[in-house]
């Protein structure tokens, strides 16, 4: 019976949707549109590019390309204006679905009676319809907001409409968004805002082109204070606070947005552009705020100082070491109005010639496959390869130098000597897997001149190298003594950003942690400016690893700083390219650094990675592996590869007479008299310049009854021209310049190599034919010629003036 009532039900209703169909259909239509008639996304216009620190407080906006100052949408709305608002607009907002029959009602009735539009009765929902669709106002357009408005409740919370509202409403000019008018007319964050100044702003919306902040100011104090009154007799806020915001000033002229940092506004802009998203055009940086703007007022003052000089910019970088995160971002000093300063140049992401800021790299490079150890001597003596000359910044030699000191002296012939053993070609391919991506022509582009400056990079780059460094030497014991490979990293801006995992814990690393360590003691060494060696003796000094820059021609001064907490990068120069006397790293750069490390809160240092280093000894004196003949040791750790480093190749066994005053052989000294010594001996060409600045004890001479059986019993080599104390008198060519004198040398050895100076300064290298053309000046001069055996011939002379004569 039962089955029978249901199929009869149903034979009824099929029956009634039959006849109904039209009408069913018609309704089914609607409720279609009506679903789909909401868009997605209902507001398209553009908004500015706005730039916040860690915390969330501004650092930097820009205009939007329609000229409104519109920021993003923020689901936070401030409890203030949600409360101001719904007094004022829509105090049933809560409790209506988009359309609020009595408040319709009422804006009939008045409309009727002053037989013009009164009150248009529009919800909150219904005004961020409007503000959507931006269409004329008349009814069919209201009938339409209002059934998107319902549309719009069911689509969305209550608290999203009041922020739609509360980023897209007009508050005057070309100001959009309560949060971009918080801070046009109040220089704060809408958080920050008083009820009185939050009243102000919740009126405007309603008549923005009336009520407009430095015009009409009485009729905004009195749409305020309603506003107000009304807030108190609904028990919001309490009597005094209603006085004491009436009291409040009103809001003047717009104010000026913060532009904390404006080159990195544009950088943000420019990413964002590339990467064509559809996301908020609004960024929360992992910047500091407090950090930014110390960094930025250091910045200027010495700008302002560098600038009687004509070296206009600089620009600061600061990253912490265990996120690679930016903390503070100075692209440039920052005058826009004064175009000849190009301040808009963002100096951080500009490829420049990073000087020799590229050395410390290097130098953990060759201890890291074993090539050098910490203190192995390098040759610092005249040097050409393939027609190229590099010279040390002071001009001088020093003939041989540890390792370690020609970093922390910056020395350019020990480097490039150590990039030629070494070889550009992998130093090139090294430096670009560790974050380098400017260097992108071929390694023969730059050759040796690489380690000098030669290529072009950036201080963006060049400081995440430097902090990926840092974060590997410090989860060695993290990792218990393995290397993650993803610890190597560029820098990043972008708050709460991760680098996916890669490549996971690997035995070897790009560069071993032992060799990391020892370059950035090196590092540690270098002098600071204005106090020498002074600032060791003060414990609230901080350890800093630092390293100085200064490219060809005087045109970029860097400095560049690593603790176990941070890396701080400065570079001074001119946005043009323009090279100034006088624009040196040490001198430019290096104050800033140290006074930017005075902000910051460093400690401790790195842990010498032990485990992954090996005790051997070294010969004290060549910093080489201690070989039999070294007399000197030391027993130092080193990093693993340091096992295969080469033994030390200038100690050899020297024969001596009984008196130790002579060199001597057995063809002419009997062995039983003969004394046995180990010597430590340099080539000669390094000996010459290395014995003028370090203790040095030559190799006796041989005895005079040895140099018949050597075959030296007449001298290896003489002087041709000039003659002792000869007067040379130098005509003037034809074409007015000054004439050259040729010397003349002449060597038993025709293979020898005779090295030529001329008071004292290197000249030049003979071999086979010993000549070499010179125009000193007038005066006396002293011409020295040493040979590859260290013998050597020193003669003076004298240059006529002809208008003397």
């Amino acid at each position: 019976m039962n089955a029978h009532k249901k199929v009869m039900k149903y034979d009824t209703f099929k029956q009634w949707c039959i006849k109904k169909k039209w009408w069913l259909t018609g309704a089914a239509v609607i409720l279609i549109a009506y679903y789909f008639c909401l868009p997605k996304q209902l507001f398209t216009s553009p908004t500015s590019y706005v730039l916040e620190d860690s915390n969330g407080d501004l650092l930097n906006a820009s205009i939007a390309p329609d000229g409104q100052w519109r920021f993003p949408y923020n689901a936070h709305v401030p409890d203030k204006f949600e409360k101001c608002i719904i007094a004022y607009e829509d105090k049933r907002f809560y409790y209506h679905w988009g359309i609020d029959p009595i408040a319709i009602g009422r804006a009939i009735n008045q409309n009727a009676r002053g037989r013009k539009v009164v009150s248009g009765g529009s919800t909150l929902t219904m005004q961020v319809i409007r503000l959507s669709r931006n269409q004329p106002r008349n009814i069919w357009q209201k009938i339409m907001e209002a059934v998107l408005a319902t549309r719009l409740e069911f689509a969305a919370s209550k608290k999203k409409i009041i922020a739609l509202y509360a980023a897209n409403a007009p508050f005057g000019g070309n100001v959009v968004g309560l949060e971009a008018a918080a801070w046009r007319y109040y220089g704060r964050k809408a958080d920050l805002l008083s009820w009185g100044e939050m009243a102000a702003l919740a009126v405007l919306p309603n008549s923005p082109a009336l009520v407009h902040p430095g015009r009409n100011r009485v009729t905004l104090l009195n749409k305020r204070n309603q506003l107000l009154n009304k807030l108190y007799r609904q028990h919001t806020i309490d009597s005094i606070t209603c006085q004491l915001a009436k009291m409040e000033p009103l809001p003047d002229q717009p104010l000026p947005l913060p532009q904390e940092a404006p080159h990195l506004l544009d950088l943000f802009r420019r990413d964002y552009q590339q990467q064509q998203t559809s996301e908020p055009t609004r960024i929360k940086t992992t910047l500091l705020a407090d950090l930014q703007h110390n960094a930025t007022a250091i910045a200027e003052r010495y700008h302002n100082s560098y600038k009687a000089n004509g070296i206009n910019n600089a620009a600061v970088l600061v990253l912490d070491v265990e996120t690679g995160n930016t903390l503070a971002y100075v692209g440039n000093i920052y005058h826009p109005s004064d175009p000849e300063l190009e301040s808009h140049v963002d100096i951080i992401q500009a490829r420049r010639s990073p000087g020799s800021t590229l050395k410390p790299i290097l130098y953990a490079a060759m201890l890291n496959d074993g090539l050098i150890l910490p203190n192995t001597l390098i040759p610092d003596i005249p040097t050409q390869i393939a027609g190229y000359s590099p010279q040390n910044f002071d001009l001088g030699y020093d003939g041989a130098v540890p390792a370690s000191r020609a970093l922390a002296r910056s020395l350019n012939i020990p480097a490039v000597r150590m990039l030629q053993q070494y070889r550009y070609e992998r130093f090139h391919s090294l430096l670009q897997k560790m974050g380098i991506t400017t260097l992108n022509k071929p390694a023969d582009h730059y050759g040796l001149s690489l380690i000098l400056g030669g290529g072009e990079t950036t201080l963006w780059e060049m400081c995440g190298m430097y902090a990926s460094m840092a974060r590997t030497l410090l989860h060695m014991d993290q990792y218990k003594g393995k290397y993650d490979m993803d610890d190597i990293h560029p820098p990043n801006y972008r708050l709460n950003t991760r680098y996916p995992s890669k490549y996971g814990l690997s035995k070897d690393g790009l560069l071993d942690a032992g060799s990391i360590w020892y370059a950035f003691q090196a590092m540690t060494e270098v002098m600071r400016p204005g106090e020498e060696l002074l600032w060791q003796q003060f414990s609230s000094s901080q350890r800093i690893a630092w390293k100085t820059g200064t490219s060809f021609g005087f045109r970029d001064g860097w400095a560049i700083g690593v603790t176990p907490q941070y890396v701080v990068g400065v570079w001074v120069g001119n946005a043009d390219g323009e090279g100034r006397p006088g624009l040196i790293g040490v001198s430019t750069a290096a104050p800033i650094l140290f006074d930017v490390f005075r902000l910051l809160h460093t400690s401790g240092w790195f842990d010498p990675p032990y485990q992954q280093m090996k005790k051997i000894e070294v010969c004290r004196k060549s910093g080489y592996r201690a070989g039999e003949l070294c007399e000197e040791k030391d027993s130092i750790y080193v990093p693993a590869a340091g096992i295969r480093a080469g033994v030390c190749p200038y100690h050899q066994l020297v024969h001596l007479d009984r008196t130790g005053q002579w060199r001597v052989t057995e063809a002419c000294e009997s062995p039983s008299l003969m004394q046995h010594k180990s010597w430590f001996v340099l080539p000669p060409s390094q000996e010459y310049y290395y014995r003028s600045k370090n203790y040095y004890q030559q190799l006796p001479p041989y005895k005079p009854d040895c140099l018949a059986s050597l075959g030296l019993d007449k001298a290896p080599m003489e002087l041709i021209y000039p003659r002792p104390g000869a007067r040379i008198f130098v005509p003037v060519e034809i074409d007015g310049k000054p004439g050259q004198t040729i010397f003349t040398a002449t060597h038993r050895n025709n293979a020898t190599k005779i090295f030529w100076h001329l008071d004292n300064n290197f000249i030049g290298a003979t071999t086979e034919f010993h000549q070499m053309a010179l125009h000193p000046a007038a005066g006396k001069h002293t011409i020295t010629l040493v040979d590859e055996n260290g013998e050597r011939i020193e003669q003076t002379f004298e240059i006529l003036d002809k208008e003397r004569e």
